[in-house]
Order: structure tokens, then C-alpha cells, then sequence
């Protein structure tokens, strides 16, 4: 599942009319980038919700095949439903295995391929070095298993593979999933990987203008 719905607020006015996974990063969108990395790893059934814009997205990438996938949309009121309440909603597409979540608006080097949920968890995170919009993290890492409270604290990189069973006993509406990994962490059911590459979460246009850089674009 692609995360897609948000307005993107800190990149306004870039996102007043386009939706920010469609803003352009060297030549392609930067969702693109997200869509290709998914194919290459084997992933070719997406999920994608939207909210903001939704026409646009949805014009704008059809069906998928452009990036190789095939795209099936849960579009969403607006104001979206939040991280959690939007993949709660995108369940009965998902199916009743674990799949893999990622936000629409982060460009990484990792390949999403190399993820899976280890027996008897709940979440599996991928965890980066923390940028400077995040400097005291999200969560510790000890031998693969994420620690809700650590002294060392790693940012969540917006990329995971999720059990349907984390949503149990979750209602429709708006939520966050940050609460429900953490509830997981402390019940020791989310493992963890650490990604020391390339990542850039696309959340201010200095950010976009930085990854274009990376990536060769003038």
C-alpha cells in the first residue's frame, strides 16, 4: 500500500493544486521513483489511497502500468482519514496477509523487496539515522526488535510490512498508526531493520529541491 491522501501542508503552495507524490523529481513523479522500486522488488499489486486531489492522482497515474504495477485506488473524504484510519479503510484490497506500507512522499535507495514480517510480529519497520526535522527519533533498535522507549532512538522511514491483525479492534474514521506500533512495541511484536543509505523524506520544497539535486536534475 502507497500512502497518497495528505495535502502536504509544508510544501504549499506547491501542493495548492497537485497533489505532492505527483510533484516532478528528475523527470518522472516523485511517487515514480516509489512505484519503479516496488516493481523491481516483485511488488506489482498496489494499494494507493487518496484524498487531496484525488482526481489528479488518480488521471495522472491510472492504472500503473506506466511504472510497471497495477493500481487499485481507496479514495477517501477529505480531510483524509490519517495513516491509520486510511490503510484501515484499504483492508478488504489488501487481503488478509501482511503486505508492505510506504509513504508516497519519501525517495530511498532500499529495496523493498529485501522486507519481510518475521514469524509472530505485528509490524516490521525499516528505521533510518534521524535527518534534522526529527532529531530525537521515533524508536530504539536492539537485535531486530524495535523498542518503544530507548536512550538511542532511531526516525521511522515511512517504509514497513504490516500484519491486518495490527488493526484489530480499530473502528472507520480518522486515526493515526503511529499509536498502534507503538502498542505493538510494547506487547514486543515489531521487529526492525536499519537503513544507513540514501533517504529523503520529501516534506518541504528545500527537501524536494535537494533530492532533485541528488538525483541530477538542475
Amino acid at each position: 500500500m502507497v500512502l497518497a491522501a495528505g495535502r502536504g501542508e509544508r510544501m504549499r503552495p506547491l501542493t495548492d493544486r497537485i497533489p505532492k507524490p505527483l510533484l516532478p523529481v528528475a523527470g518522472q513523479p516523485l511517487v515514480g521513483h516509489l512505484l519503479r522500486a516496488l516493481a523491481a522488488g516483485g511488488m506489482r499489486e498496489i494499494v494507493m489511497n487518496c484524498a487531496w486531489r484525488a482526481e489528479a492522482l488518480q488521471a495522472a497515474l491510472g492504472d500503473g502500468q506506466e511504472w510497471g504495477v497495477s493500481i487499485r485506488y481507496s479514495t477517501e473524504p477529505w480531510p483524509a482519514l490519517e495513516t491509520g484510519g486510511g490503510i484501515f479503510q484499504a483492508l478488504p484490497l489488501l487481503g488478509p496477509e501482511p503486505f508492505l506500507l510506504a509513504n508516497g512522499d519519501v525517495w530511498s535507495d532500499l529495496s523493498p523487496g529485501a522486507l519481510a514480517l518475521p514469524p509472530g510480529m505485528l509490524a516490521h519497520l525499516v528505521l533510518v539515522p534521524n535527518p534534522p526535522h526529527n532529531p530525537a527519533g521515533d524508536f530504539g533498535l536492539a537485535e531486530g526488535r524495535v523498542l518503544p522507549d530507548a536512550e538511542r532512538r532511531f526516525t521511522y522511514g515511512g517504509m514497513a510490512v504490516l500484519s491486518p491483525a495490527l488493526f484489530a479492534g480499530c473502528r472507520p474514521g480518522r486515526f493515526p498508526l503511529a499509536p498502534l506500533l507503538r502498542a505493538a512495541a510494547l506487547e514486543e511484536k515489531v521487529s526492525g531493520v536499519f537503513h544507513d543509505g540514501g533517504w529523503v523524506d520529501v516534506g518541504t520544497p528545500e527537501r524536494l529541491y535537494a533530492l532533485r539535486a541528488r538525483l541530477g536534475e538542475a
